[in-house]
């Protein structure tokens, strides 16, 4: 018997891309809807084969012909803008797209009875940490617009549970990372803020240096400390909580993170190693709203869905990612 047929919007889009990766893998169908404001048509059409919606989640009356011409059993739901300094600066944007767009989806699953939905949310819902390792049920306190859209989100499918018996797992992220291992597919951000692309990108020569921002932390080396998470794993904890609900299971919460931290000097450095590369670090102010460590609790992902991060490793993490720069970026190198 074949899996059933599952909707991944942002698919086209660094992790959702990788968790279609992982669906297929486990043998179900999948379709695609991306706006393409952030994904990647090649990787859909082209390295995936999937196929792709181009349209957005705002829009009902392509969502409603999406479900009506299509045998749908649950939603994976990625689609949202995620540049924490833009949300800022622009939060109409996020709570237009993140809120907005997430519920129009919502309505348009409850009109064609698919109740089953799992959520990317982020640790951001949790604002600065009391405790580290973070737990689930940590308070959350959002210290920017794009983490107050996830926890807005978040309220709205435990509402929906209790009034409609609409399913759900939210997961929440700390620093998605890597690359798939066989070099398929890996993060390409327009524009790049994560740390790890853009140390390969300095190794790259694309970028004249990496800049550290803050060395006057309370951490051993004086840097932030960041809880990362390989892709893959990431990808293989959302078949496993898709694969939870579609058994009948309750809505909940889990995080996925590593459990533990690396600095941001010590990512730079790992880097060095791996990809034998000079990395110019320039060393800059602190930014405001970081906090000096961010790791998570993954003891109920554990427990539960019986997830164990297969890549828990840095120079694992930082090895795939490079073999996909080099790959994407690296101009023949």
């Amino acid at each position: 018997m074949s899996q059933p047929t599952i909707l991944v919007t942002g698919g086209a889009g660094y992790i959702g891309s990788h968790t279609v990766l992982a669906l297929q893998q486990a043998g179900y169908g999948v379709v695609v809807l991306d706006n393409l404001a952030y994904g990647h048509q090649d990787i859909a059409k082209d390295v995936l084969k999937v196929e792709l919606v181009v349209g957005d989640t705002c829009d009902r009356p392509l969502l409603d012909n999406l479900f009506a011409t299509r045998d749908i059993a649950a939603v994976m739901h990625f689609a949202a803008f995620t540049y924490v300094g833009e949300s800022v600066t622009d939060p109409a944007k996020y709570y237009r797209n993140n809120f907005v767009g997430t519920l129009t989806l919502l309505e348009a699953m409850m009109a064609a009875s698919v109740n089953k939905f799992v959520f990317s949310s982020t640790c951001a819902t949790y604002g600065v940490p009391k405790t580290v390792p973070i737990p689930e049920d940590h308070p959350q306190d959002p210290i920017s617009p794009y983490g107050v859209s996830k926890l807005m989100i978040e309220q709205v499918l435990k509402d929906f549970d209790s009034a409609y018996q609409f399913k759900s797992v939210r997961f929440r992220y700390f620093n998605a990372a890597g690359a798939d291992p066989a070099g398929k597919l890996g993060e390409d951000h327009v524009p790049e803020t994560h740390l790890i692309p853009l140390v390969l990108l300095t190794a790259l020569g694309k970028r004249d240096s990496i800049s550290i921002f803050g060395t006057d932390y309370p951490t051993p080396d004086g840097t932030c400390v960041r809880d990362y998470i390989h892709v893959t794993d990431l990808a293989e904890a959302h078949v496993l909580g898709l694969e939870y609900l579609l058994k009948g299971g309750e809505t909940t919460v889990f995080n996925l993170g590593n459990g533990n931290g690396f600095s941001v000097k010590e990512v730079i450095e790992t880097a060095r190693q791996i990809t034998d590369r000079e990395i110019k670090a320039v060393e800059c102010p602190r930014r405001p709203g970081d906090p000096p460590a961010l790791v998570g609790s993954s003891d109920r992902a554990h427990s539960i869905l019986g997830w164990n991060p297969k890549y828990a490793d840095l120079n694992q993490i930082i090895a795939h990612a490079w073999n996909w720069h080099q790959k994407r970026h690296g101009n023949g190198e």
